[in-house]
């Protein structure tokens, strides 16, 4: 394997991580902001009242998502095996 094949390598997994992860964490984003704003406009200043709606939404996003992420991963995880039987 040339150092070419290694960084092309590196760079779909790190591209990979990124379509997987930014779903979920762009809506707990935007929930959390949502929820702050919610929060200093009626001055409730209550820790535990941000958690449960991001969990909630980071879960429905999962849920969502799940499939979609399947493929990627799966699609990736051929593509390396393939990458791998051509080695010698």
């Amino acid at each position: 394997m040339s150092e070419l094949e290694a960084l092309d390598i590196a760079r779909a997994t790190l591209l990979l991580i990124l379509k997987i992860s930014a779903p979920v964490l762009l809506v707990a984003m935007f929930v959390g902001i949502l929820i702050s704003l919610v929060q200093a406009l009626t001055q409730i200043q209550e820790a535990t009242l941000s958690f449960a709606p991001k969990i909630v939404a980071m879960f429905v996003m999962l849920i969502l998502c799940l499939p979609r992420m399947g493929q990627w991963m799966g699609a990736f995880s051929q593509d390396i095996f393939m990458r791998m039987m051509t080695l010698k």
